[in-house]
């Protein structure tokens, strides 16, 4: 007979029913499952017969946990259900609706408002539940575009790449390459065309990967792409005084202000100057005000929309950061500030890039006296030289000091925003091949995860900087994390076909590579190493060959060598 400590007998009698101190008893009873529990892989969603035939780029919880929602490269959404009937196997979810979007490209995103879906420059709308279905194979209901799309909206020029929802079932909102961010009102009609979409919150002469919300503060929002820094926006213009609360002016003409950017001190060891990219961000769903951002070949830095903004540049070496770097410290360890043998490190890592800067500088002098190179390349693809929010100096331009100014500084518009830097910095996992998200974990946001593409996932505490579990979740590379709203339930995805759920279970963990840690780390640290040389050299052959093929002008977009 299973016996009940007697603590918690005593927690419970003395609590009287509230729905505050219940909420708060459950709260801690998930998070202890985190801190405590070893979490296992508990079940597989799919097959070589059954689920996804490609790629899984996106997972959402829905309907308080009830629907698991996966779609990826096949184009198709699956809506997952615990299966009521099974009462032998734990998380026996299954798939029970299947949606053919009707895209002609991967969906890097889906979340029901009740439904809606995306990729290409489309955003799709579908009402699976009003829709005339089909059944299909292995007990699954499926749903076709013409019957189940109820709106199909094409404001952006580029590729959505996220979709946020708000506390309604008709407002969303859409980020996509073309650098714009839009809110879309499924109450108003609308026919997209050339002069009558409305006007975008959010337009930047840059690529944008990545867009994240808080419920707890919707009125601001974080967005980050092909540039060293992520911006947070405040859409709360009617009879608000920034300057006072930010001490920034209201954009004129412009739905939304600018009021704080979140950078670094440096670039990572493996990034190459002008080709920064920010991966995945995210905005805390428990305070409102810690975003975490994923650089590619770099961190994951944590900030807060409390700080004050860093009163330098980021070329100053105050130390304002908390490193993890996996060659000084190991798994346990907490994190510290940066040494002196740090700083020279940094300084080695500006004086290459710099030498760098030179030799592309005299591939250039070699074919033109003065070649033009695009800066600010995604991963599939690179801003619009005739961009009109370019300016046409940002390119060889010297300050005063007659020194090159850093060709990746964002946006112009935003260079006199203040800059909050980081509390911390969570090192181990490699990010170069793919896009991948980052998140929080636990009810009250205890933990950050993050996918590597050695095909683990690793989950550190927030707090102290400590790594608390590295997981084995695909068998390629893990993209994407998603904890279960109320249970301690985390679902996985990334380059195989299938879902993986991961959970506490009695014992050891079959799947936990904890005790590998300093050799994982180690591994990612000279993966990363390696790709980034080779990316160079990529880079060195495009310019050359670009400026060939254009007669010797240095006109054209070089490509980002980034995947």
């Amino acid at each position: 007979m299973r016996t009940i400590p007697l603590n918690t007998v005593l927690t419970a009698s003395a609590s009287p029913p509230s729905y505050a101190r219940s909420r708060q008893w459950k709260e801690n009873l998930l998070s202890s499952s985190y801190y405590s529990g070893n979490l296992d892989r508990v079940t597989v969603l799919g097959s070589e017969t059954t689920g996804h035939t490609g790629c899984v780029n996106a997972l959402s919880w829905a309907r308080g946990g009830h629907v698991l929602i996966s779609s990826g490269d096949d184009t198709t959404v699956r809506l997952w259900r615990m299966d009521a009937e099974n009462t032998e196997q734990d998380y026996a979810f299954v798939c029970d609706t299947v949606i053919h979007t009707g895209h002609r490209a991967n969906i890097f995103n889906a979340q029901m408002l009740p439904q809606s879906s995306r990729m290409d420059s489309q955003v799709r709308v579908f009402d699976h539940e009003k829709a005339p279905g089909h059944p299909g194979d292995n007990g699954e209901t499926e749903y076709y575009a013409r019957h189940a799309a109820i709106r199909v909206l094409r404001c952006h020029k580029g590729r959505v790449k996220r979709i946020i929802t708000e506390d309604s079932p008709d407002l969303f909102l859409t980020v996509a390459e073309d650098g714009s961010v839009r809110q879309h009102d499924l109450r108003v009609p609308h026919t997209c065309g050339p002069a009558s979409c409305p006007a975008p919150l959010v337009k930047v002469n840059h690529e944008l990967s990545t867009l994240s919300l808080s419920p707890l503060t919707p009125y601001q929002f974080v967005v980050a792409g092909s540039s060293p820094y992520g911006y947070l926006f405040d859409r709360r213009h009617a009879g608000r005084h920034f300057c006072e609360e930010w001490g920034q002016p209201p954009d004129q003409g412009e739905v939304t202000t600018c009021v704080r950017k979140f950078g670094r001190l440096t670039r990572g060891e493996h990034e190459r100057g002008g080709f920064e990219h920010i991966t995945g961000s995210r905005m805390s769903s428990s305070n409102g005000h810690e975003v975490l951002l994923s650089y590619s070949a770099d961190a994951i830095y944590l900030y807060s929309t409390k700080d004050d903004p860093h009163p330098t540049s980021m070329a100053s070496k105050e130390p304002s950061i908390v490193p993890a770097s996996p060659h000084k410290r190991g798994p346990g360890r907490h994190s510290k500030l940066p040494s002196d043998s740090d700083t020279d490190m940094d300084r080695g890592r500006i004086e290459e890039d710099a030498l760098m800067d030179e030799d592309i500088e005299r591939i250039g002098a070699e074919s033109s006296h003065s070649p033009v190179i695009a800066s600010g390349a995604t991963a599939e693809g690179a801003t619009d030289p005739e961009d009109p929010d370019r300016r046409d100096d940002d390119e060889g331009h010297e300050d005063e000091d007659g020194e090159e100014e850093d060709e990746s500084e964002g946006d112009w518009r935003f260079e006199k925003v203040p800059v909050v830097m980081p509390r911390s910095r969570f090192l181990g996992a490699c990010n170069v091949e793919t896009v991948k998200d980052v998140n929080f974990l636990g009810p009250r946001d205890e933990f950050v995860v993050s996918g590597s593409d050695d095909g683990n996932w690793f989950m550190w505490d927030k707090d102290t900087g400590r790594l608390h579990d590295i997981l084995e979740g695909d068998g390629t590379v893990v993209n994407v994390i998603e904890g279960h709203p109320f249970l301690p339930l985390v679902a996985v995805s990334g380059i195989d076909t299938t879902v993986k759920l991961f959970a506490p279970t009695p014992g050891p963990s079959k799947f936990s590579r904890l005790d590998k840690a300093e050799s994982i780390m180690k591994r990612n640290a000279e993966a990363a190493t390696a790709r980034s040389e080779l990316s160079n050299l990529l880079l060195y052959y495009r310019i050359a060959r670009q400026m060939t093929q254009n007669g010797g002008q240095g006109e054209g977009v070089i490509q980002c060598p980034l995947q």
